[in-house]
């Protein structure tokens, strides 16, 4: 919407980002990023870039499927499988203003071979206490992977989300994470909420600005693009 030429990667093999672009049944795609992931483990030829970069509304993706789980089951196995991800990327770069890859929650390879790709990092944090909890362990992951494998690792900063604004829990954490993190790791100013429209617009399988340009998540994510594009320039 912004101009940006963007690609989005789906890195969680429980494909709910390819799931929102509208792909009904992720088993069915031939060529995923799970796909390409195993290719370069057995040194394979890589599939052209037509067959797994998927566009919709103006948008490019790789998408994801369950087959993802079956890379990550064969990366714990295997020595020295770091960087593929930052490998298939690499050629991408070019052509892009922003990658975005979507990680799965969990720290396990496939976070780090997401952070092995990236440049930065955004901390997207749901203000409860067992959220911040993990963010101290994500934050010690982000340090070791700079030292080993990423050393231009960085983090852009903390993005808080489903943000039950009107609740007295929501409002003390977020200060928390502001008082705790603010010396040393930016904390955006948008503060993402929570909200029906969210749910209601990946059940239609539509990003929440087109499916409720109005409602305080659209809102709020077109004001975090903007805050993002203006901490990059």
């Amino acid at each position: 919407m912004m101009g940006k030429k963007v690609l989005t990667v789906d890195f969680d093999s429980q494909a709910n980002l390819t799931t929102c672009f509208g792909v009904e049944d992720t088993g069915e795609l031939e060529t995923t990023i799970g796909h390409l992931m195993m290719a370069e483990m057995e040194d394979a030829k890589r599939p052209a870039v037509k067959r797994y970069i998927k566009t919709k509304d103006g948008m490019d993706f790789i998408p994801s499927s369950i087959y993802l789980s079956v890379v990550d089951a064969k990366l714990r196995l295997e020595m020295g499988t770091e960087k593929i991800l930052s490998g298939i990327l690499e050629p991408l770069r070019e052509k892009y203003d922003y990658i975005l890859i979507d990680t799965c929650p969990s720290l396990g390879t496939l976070t780090i071979n997401a952070l092995a790709a990236a440049d930065e990092v955004i901390i997207t944090v749901n203000p409860q206490l067992l959220a911040m909890m993990g963010m101290q362990d994500f934050l010690r992951t982000v340090g070791k992977i700079r030292k080993s494998i990423n050393p231009k690792l960085g983090i852009a900063g903390i993005l808080l989300t489903m943000c039950e604004t009107r609740t007295k829990l929501c409002r003390v954490l977020t200060e928390e994470v502001e008082e705790n993190f603010k010396e040393q790791i930016r904390v955006f100013e948008t503060k993402n909420p929570n909200t029906v429209k969210v749910g209601e617009s990946i059940y239609y399988n539509l990003p929440v600005v087109q499916y409720s340009p109005k409602a305080s998540a659209g809102v709020a994510y077109r004001r975090f693009a903007k805050e993002l594009i203006s901490y990059e320039g």
